[in-house]
């Protein structure tokens, strides 16, 4: 979701293209950072900022997974009890605060099989957000399943264009090239961005009546 860096163009985070739907009486404070874990998060004091801001009225995008399940990556792992813990603490915080928390399961990375079916990479950290979901009774997008499913939709090769695939050469930011099947370039940005918008239309929250309309010429 995070805001990325001019020097990592053409990485996008979804959260970029997303405020963007939004007329001027929304105002889109985006505290997600590269790396971090709902640990992380907390420890960094993201958190508190967060926290210290909100009220009532407000909406809380939640989405965290892919950092959290890295237990290669020591510094940031949680584990699947802490985890848990820290979604319904954020949940717990917006609701005291009359604030709306908005519960995502962690976006699909890409991975395909032999016979070109997209594989799901986040079984159990989803399943976590969706058993914390039925718990509070918060607004829930399972955007690990809608992701999947596009990817499945686009197939093996067109799906590529979603994430940060770049030959040696292609982009000055990266002259070696990358393959990266977790981050999106800027059209898969906008395009996980868009399943959001059509997810939270679909569970008419009140957010979407905001959503910039068209000028007619």
């Amino acid at each position: 979701m995070s805001v990325k860096e001019t020097k990592a163009y053409p990485e996008t985070g979804w959260g970029m293209p997303f405020q963007y739907f939004f007329d001027s009486t929304v105002r889109i404070q985006n505290l997600a950072k590269n790396g971090r874990s709902t640990k992380t998060f907390i420890a960094e004091g993201l958190w508190k900022i967060a926290e210290d801001g909100m009220k009532e009225g407000d909406y809380l995008i939640i989405q965290f997974g892919h950092n959290d399940e890295s237990k290669e990556k020591t510094d940031r792992y949680t584990t699947p009890e802490e985890y848990k813990a820290n979604l319904l603490r954020f949940i717990a915080t917006a609701q005291a605060k009359k604030a709306l928390p908005i519960l995502l399961t962690p976006v699909s990375r890409r991975k395909f099989d032999k016979n070109g079916n997209a594989m799901p990479t986040h079984e159990e950290y989803s399943a976590l957000v969706k058993q914390v979901a039925a718990q509070t009774k918060a607004p829930f997008i399972d955007l690990d399943a809608k992701s999947l499913a596009y990817y499945q939709q686009l197939g093996e090769d067109k799906s590529k264009l979603m994430f940060m695939q770049l030959e040696p050469g292609e982009h000055p930011n990266y002259p070696e090239g990358k393959i990266d099947n977790t981050h999106f370039t800027e059209l898969g940005a906008r395009k996980i961005a868009q399943i959001v918008l059509n997810e939270m239309k679909a569970l008419n929250i009140e957010l979407v009546n905001h959503v910039v309309k068209p000028v007619k010429k």
